[in-house]
């Protein structure tokens, strides 16, 4: 099967949709499929896999997406030869699919991964918070009535997506993790060279380090946390745009000396910091279908987070971690009974390991690829139609 996944942004822009795609193109491609990624600017990036389309584009600010109306002629044609078009963000590439896609017969999946509206509200504060959630009931119903299957990666994101009006079937299909490399025999992070004990509690923070993952909230939350435990460290794994103004927060804390950075570390160490860690927190609102903390998950960490879509779909509350209220004080007594409670610390960590079994990128991409199949066949009949062998015929010529 020829799979095209078309994504606005993708390496070397570091995130988890773009791990994702990567790891699921990677799989599919193991079982013989053939797969190509359509996405647009970082044209001269030496992209170190096979069939990367990219298609010229201009650069939206530092955001690291790109805004364009159309592909080149040579990502048009290979687009044409796809079996099924798999669509990663709604707005750029998901016009382009249903331009180029439908009149071929080609199917259109969505898989939406992303909280836009609160995106908005993160990157355009001068905006009402209204505007973000105004401009997804405008555009999103519409769109997923023009594709073939709508996915959302987490019940709580279909509720949202239901929320903005669409009245599209929604599959629920979990984005899958690589559990097995994150299991494999590592080396810890030397915890000794940050200057923390083997006794004392570590905790991480795994992702982007940008405005929408809530992050001044967690230093807030942690201040609290280490007045009263003189044994708590936090580290934070990652590098993003708000990355200086959260050092900046962090060095006018009274606990700055158990505030660690690291900075960007290559995805395939993220295991060894993981190992090192006691507990995993997030404070991030925005995310759909949280692969950090299904990571952290998978090597045995307890996870902290705020019960919100996503992240309350993944995280047990009392069993595989907590889930607290969008609320300082709440927040802070959660993480203070992760870190005072070394046995419940140690049982969540072990029932974590066993959840994220549900995730295995493996399991995920073949529930996916079920799809893909009924799709492509249900399409055979359409392209065998006038109109679209027309499409096809006059293709050769655009």
């Amino acid at each position: 099967m020829k799979i095209g996944m078309l994504t606005d942004v993708y390496k070397p822009h570091v995130s988890g949709i773009t791990n994702y795609i990567a790891l699921n193109k990677k799989v599919l491609e193991d079982q013989g499929h053939e797969v190509y990624i359509f996405t647009f600017g970082d044209l001269d990036y030496p992209d170190d896999e096979a069939n990367v389309i990219r298609s010229p584009a201009l650069p939206l600010v530092d955001t690291g997406f790109y805004l364009s109306l159309s592909y080149n002629k040579r990502a048009r044609h290979l687009l044409y030869e796809m079996d099924i078009a798999h669509v990663h963000h709604p707005f750029v590439s998901g016009s382009l699919a249903l331009r180029y896609c439908r009149p071929r017969g080609i199917p259109v999946i969505f898989t939406n991964h992303t909280r836009y509206d609160l995106y908005t509200q993160a990157y355009l504060p001068i905006l009402p918070d209204t505007w973000g959630e105004a401009a997804m009931k405008a555009y999103l119903p519409s769109f997923c009535r023009a594709c073939n299957m709508v996915i959302s990666p987490s019940k709580g994101m279909a509720r949202v997506l239901e929320g903005f009006g669409v009245d599209s079937p929604i599959e629920v299909v979990p984005n899958g993790v690589a559990l097995e490399p994150l299991r494999a025999k590592i080396t810890p992070l030397d915890r000794g060279a940050l200057g923390i004990r083997a006794e004392d509690v570590l905790l991480a923070y795994v992702g982007r380090v940008a405005p929408e993952k809530n992050l001044s909230f967690l230093l807030r939350a942690f201040a609290g946390v280490a007045e009263a435990f003189d044994n708590v460290h936090l580290v934070i794994v990652g590098d993003g745009p708000a990355y200086e103004e959260l050092e900046q927060q962090a060095r006018q804390s009274h606990a700055s000396s158990r505030i660690h950075f690291t900075g960007m570390v290559p995805y395939q160490d993220l295991s060894c910091h993981l190992a090192a860690a006691d507990a995993f927190v997030t404070a991030s609102v925005t995310e759909v279908h949280p692969l950090s903390v299904i990571e952290a998950m998978g090597v045995g960490l307890p996870v902290l987070g705020i019960d919100s879509p996503g992240v309350g779909d993944t995280i047990e509350d009392g069993k595989t971690g907590f889930l607290s209220s969008n609320d300082l004080a709440a927040y802070a007594a959660k993480m203070a009974r992760l870190v005072g409670e070394n046995s419940l610390r140690v049982n969540m960590g072990a029932a974590a390991y066993q959840a994220a079994e549900q995730y295995d990128i493996h399991r995920t991409t073949k529930t996916m690829l079920e799809h893909y199949k009924r799709l492509v066949d249900q399409s055979q009949y359409r392209k065998r139609g006038l109109r679209f062998r027309l499409a096809r015929f006059f293709d050769r010529w655009r």
